[in-house]
């Protein structure tokens, strides 16, 4: 696991008092934001591990084309060891570990201990134009963490799924690219040989040196052969109606597993002894074209926070 530690700046925003409280979903409903003029946002009925539906204008309630899993782990590495420790795994399904999900205002957000001395808080706030996702990290013990971070896992599917990477893009030096140009043969490979994939263009990270690799989970993994110039993914809709994008402040790369459509840009930090920890990434959703989507991200962009405070 690669390490980066980010800049220091006092913690704002992130924590939120909340004024409805869902502790046990099979007594109460689920909470939810937003008009069915607009933006929905839902938490996932059929999971009890934490996922959200961001519902598009004009869609039914039950719509399952975007379903965040909120995260999809969390993942950090102790002060003085080199191997990262999973803190955290989604599971899909029901169950018991459904959390107390709380609403204020225009938000959806719950905690929960991820180990005996760190909380975590998990908050998804509707705007206009998306979901702004913050990850809170609050240390109790004396052990610091040399990093830790939260994998949002946004799954696309109907109009916005995109398994062969046609209208999957990225943003370079020269301009926006389809993330999958370096490979056009996946469009004429047999299923079974385009997947499982997983493209991963470096953004802070270094390009790796092999380009394919094929692992021992039975995934081919292929890096592109330059860096992004910024932290954004985008996938356009079939009808190109729709443009959902992340982006965050900074990450190590940006990447999509194209079986899911997924887009992954998460930011990783550093937790202090007895110190708090937050990051933010906005999934975008645009209705226009992609170069229209490109340029709100980078005017969002600088508004997503990595904030340590120790």
């Amino acid at each position: 696991m690669r390490r980066r530690a980010l800049g220091v700046a006092a913690v704002i925003g992130c924590m939120v008092g909340a004024s409805l409280v869902y502790p046990d979903a099979r007594e109460q409903p689920l909470p939810h934001v937003g008009a069915p003029s607009a933006l929905q946002l839902f938490v996932d009925e059929d999971n009890s591990s934490p996922a959200l539906r961001v519902v598009l204008p004009g869609l039914p309630s039950s719509d399952r084309s975007m379903v965040v899993i909120f995260p999809e782990h969390v993942t950090a590495v102790r002060r003085g060891e080199s191997n990262a420790r999973q803190l955290y795994r989604w599971r899909p399904g029901l169950g018991d570990d459904r959390p107390a999900w709380r609403r204020s205002g225009k938000s959806l957000e719950y905690e929960r201990d991820l180990t005996d001395s760190v909380r975590f808080m998990a908050r998804a706030t509707l705007e206009a134009d998306g979901v702004r996702i913050c990850y809170e990290f609050r240390n109790r013990s004396a052990a610091a963490w040399d990093m830790i971070y939260a994998v949002t896992d946004p799954r696309l599917t109907g109009l916005l799924h995109d398994e062969r990477l046609e209208r999957t893009w990225v943003h370079y030096p020269g301009g926006l690219q389809l993330l999958a140009a370096d490979l056009p043969a996946r469009l004429t490979m047999p299923r079974d040989e385009w997947l499982p994939a997983r493209f991963l263009p470096s953004y802070t990270w270094p390009v790796p040196d092999s380009l394919q690799e094929r692992r021992g989970d039975g995934i081919t993994y292929y890096n592109t052969r330059h860096r992004v110039d910024q932290p954004f993914i985008a996938t356009v809709s079939s009808d190109s109606q729709w443009v959902v994008a992340s982006v965050t402040q900074t990450t190590g790369n940006v990447w999509s597993n194209p079986e899911l459509t997924c887009q992954h840009v998460d930011p990783q930090t550093t937790l202090a002894a007895r110190g708090t920890a937050s990051t933010e990434l906005k999934i975008m959703v645009v209705r226009g074209s992609l170069s229209a989507a490109f340029r709100k991200a980078l005017e969002q962009r600088g508004t997503l926070r990595i904030v340590v405070c120790r």
